[in-house]
């Protein structure tokens, strides 16, 4: 399965690797690296992982950077 393999739900089936997305940040701010440009978080964890912790669903914002395979 691939991270754009979704459910009935449309979100996607797994975690989506932010590394990936166009939407992930990396801020100067040591305590919290690592932001999303949707859900205007910052967190020590990849966004993706904060996103299930609170909603209990993987990213539906994931949106591959152009140029990746």
């Amino acid at each position: 399965m691939s991270a754009e393999t979704r459910d009935p739900n449309n979100f996607p089936s797994r975690t989506p690797d932010c590394l990936k997305c166009t939407y992930f940040k990396v801020t100067w701010d040591l305590a919290f690296p690592r932001s999303c440009g949707i859900f205007g978080i910052k967190c020590r964890n990849l966004p993706s992982v904060e996103v299930y912790k609170n909603t209990g669903c993987h990213c539906p914002s994931f949106q591959q950077k152009k140029g990746l395979k």
